[in-house]
């Protein structure tokens, strides 16, 4: 197959190069003859199935041969045994998105999906409507307390509570004693003591005896 001037690599070795890594995504047309998936997948217009050898739930009958890729995948924590044709896979990806993409396998709905921008985008432009700020309406005075309202009526009254000549002398002398000792806390110099800052920590260093990751092919190219 050819990719304009270009001529794209076998998708079975650039499967075999995408399950060195941890794992692949493998995009499939399940309507095309051969394919072998559960029944409510048969008539959409794509379908992504996550294989790989390395992966936390291992694959055991994992093959990839030049028919296609087969192996047992779990569907609602049901196992079910799938079959997926070369002619049916139009695209493979591994993890980091690097892999390939062949175009004349593309089914018409997903290059018309791809082409036309989603709705969702334009709708998450649409700026959002501000919701009005409730006024504030004025209200009346508070009725009076009963004491406020009895002085009122009658101005030449005193209230019943009113200390005696003495107490009131004796509450003067020690107010203005307080604010005497008040004005001699403000006169004394206020000290700060200085804090020390914080040290930085250091970097946790880097696990030993870790392996570097294999290189794919540089054919793979990012696919989005």
């Amino acid at each position: 197959m050819s990719d304009g001037h270009q001529k794209l690599p076998p998708k079975k070795e650039v499967a075999l190069a995408l399950l060195e890594g941890p794992s692949m995504y493998v995009h499939l047309d399940p309507r095309r003859s051969g394919v072998l998936v559960p029944k409510r997948f048969l008539d959409k217009p794509q379908l992504v199935l996550q294989i790989g050898l390395n992966m936390f739930i291992p694959i055991p009958d994992l093959k990839v041969d030049d028919e296609g890729i087969s192996c047992t995948l779990s569907f609602d924590r049901a196992p079910f045994w799938c079959r997926m044709p070369w002619n049916a896979i139009y695209a493979l990806v591994g993890e980091d998105g690097r892999g390939m993409m062949w175009p004349t396998d593309i089914p018409p709905e997903v290059v018309a999906q791809m082409q036309a921008p989603p709705q969702q985008a334009k709708d998450a432009q649409k700026p959002v409507p501000k919701r009005p700020r409730p006024r504030l309406a004025a209200v009346g005075d508070a009725p009076p307390e009963p004491e406020e309202k009895a002085l009122a009526e009658d101005p030449d009254s005193a209230p019943a509570s009113a200390p005696p000549p003495e107490e009131a002398a004796a509450k003067e002398d020690a107010s203005g004693e307080a604010a005497a000792a008040a004005e001699s806390i403000a006169e004394e110099p206020k000290t700060v003591e200085a804090t020390e800052s914080p040290r930085p920590q250091a970097a946790p260093a880097q696990l030993p005896g870790r392996k570097p990751r294999r290189e794919l092919p540089p054919y793979l190219r990012v696919v989005k």
